[in-house]
């Protein structure tokens, strides 16, 4: 290395630990230890346990033809739907009653490029049942 270099970094220690204090400039390792060691690999372990417990529930599990994690498959179910009071059947009932809080029929009919209305609370008026 060439002088510059050395007096260059030296000057950016110093400036460091001015406006940030002594520890800004040492070395990491040594303040690890033993005891250190031990917790944070007892902390790594329970990481990539929760880790592995995420990614099997939201591993893509196959229904009906439709790919579904299987955090959507243990909620409670939605009965009916919430315009037009039919109950539910089918899978795609399901689906269009997580996001839209009504069957695929009335999504077909009243949600379908009308998404942000929807979203923002409209709903149709007198929707008598349909079959």
């Amino acid at each position: 290395m060439k002088d510059k270099d050395i007096n260059y970094i030296a000057g950016l220690e110093k400036a460091i630990k001015k406006k940030y204090g002594e520890e800004a400039i040492q070395n990491p390792a040594s303040f690890w230890d033993e005891d250190k060691e031990k917790r944070y690999l007892i902390q790594l372990v329970d990481f990539v346990e929760k880790q592995r417990k995420y990614e099997l529930a939201t591993e893509p599990e196959n229904v009906d033809g439709f790919l579904m994690t299987k955090k959507l498959l243990n909620k409670e179910r939605k009965i009916n739907c919430l315009v037009c009071y039919n109950i539910v059947r089918k899978i795609n009932d399901e689906i269009y009653l997580l996001k839209y809080d009504c069957c695929e029929t009335c999504y077909i009919k009243y949600v379908e490029a009308r998404e942000e209305r929807w979203l923002k609370g409209w709903r149709p008026k007198n929707v008598t049942k349909s079959n």
